[in-house]
């Protein structure tokens, strides 16, 4: 599912923008349809990789603001309608740093409880949530959905090939300094270049990204091709225990290619992390299929219930 127009759902949402090391990035706020007298719990999603706001975010927005949270979505900087340049860099950093900014954003606002703030990531953003939670206490509670290592997953189909790519980001640097546009890398293959050959968790996200099922114009499934050396330095997992005692979450599908960084990734945290796996999903069901989406939800409403409105 996306959402072009969000003003069309049930919930009141706004458009909103707020900063982000110098850069404007913009986001859906999404308001529970009703009022309270009283500032109320809230819950940061981040997007997948190569994905927009108005993708999976707004498909959980949608089921969590109803459950009574005010919900922020975001693009991240270079991505969707947030300012960065060149657009479709993928900076770990940066990503992380968005959901930091985000939670600042929401920590401002009289209608927002401060000290009752989770954050969501989807995809990519299942390692970048974490990532930036490892240090920053204000999120409470982490969570995420079908979570990905992105470095590793465009690293480890082809090592060398990916070496190749570190070792020409300085010099895209300097062409881009004298003038040549940013070099783009295609995440995925069209839809007419899919055939029996194809891995299946690439079809998977050609199925998704690449039909009416989940499409969206801002969502281009291109990356920069520099941004293979910025990557190449992250571990996104890496200190995952430093989130304790604050609870962690991780939420994928038993038959999702990527489940392992959740597995491996819950058993880094220690005992305050819980894994949850949804039987038959494959890593893009959790996207939008409301069979693995709804269950995923309960659990996310159960979560965040326990560890943002009793704290």
């Amino acid at each position: 599912m996306s959402v072009d127009n969000p003003t069309e759902l049930e919930a009141q949402v706004e458009s909103v923008q707020f900063p982000s090391k110098g850069l404007s990035l913009a986001g859906h706020l999404y308001m529970p349809a009703n009022p309270s007298s009283t500032p109320r719990p809230a819950i940061v999603i981040g997007h997948q990789t190569t994905a927009v706001k108005e993708q999976s975010p707004a498909l959980y927005a949608q089921r969590l603001v109803n459950r009574g949270f005010i919900v922020l979505t975001f693009d991240a900087a270079y991505q969707g309608e947030s300012e960065g340049e060149p657009h479709g860099l993928e900076d770990p950093f940066q990503r992380a740093e968005d959901f930091r900014s985000a939670v600042t954003y929401l920590s401002t606002r009289e209608d927002v409880d401060p000290d009752a703030i989770g954050v969501l990531g989807i995809c990519g953003s299942g390692g970048y949530a974490p990532h930036a939670a490892q240090t920053d206490h204000r999120m409470k509670a982490v969570a995420t959905v079908s979570a990905a290592d992105v470095p590793d997953f465009f690293r480890s189909p082809d090592p060398e090939a990916w070496e190749q790519m570190v070792e020409q980001a300085g010099e895209l640097r300097t062409q881009e300094a004298v003038g040549f546009p940013a070099e783009l890398v295609s995440a995925l293959p069209e839809l007419d270049e899919v055939d029996d050959s194809t891995p299946t968790s690439i079809r998977e996200l050609v199925d998704y990204y690449k039909t009416s099922r989940g499409r969206h114009p801002r969502a281009t499934n291109q990356w920069v091709a520099r941004s293979a050396d910025l990557l190449d330095q992250f571990e996104p997992f890496d200190g995952i225990d430093k989130i304790a005692p604050r609870p962690l979450l991780m939420i994928a599908g038993t038959e999702a290619a990527t489940l392992p960084y959740s597995e491996n990734a819950v058993e880094k945290a220690g005992e305050n992390a819980e894994l949850v796996t949804i039987g038959g999903a494959m890593h893009t069901d959790l996207y939008d299929k409301d069979k693995y989406v709804s269950p995923a939800v309960e659990k996310l409403t159960e979560f965040f219930d326990s560890h943002l409105t009793n704290a």
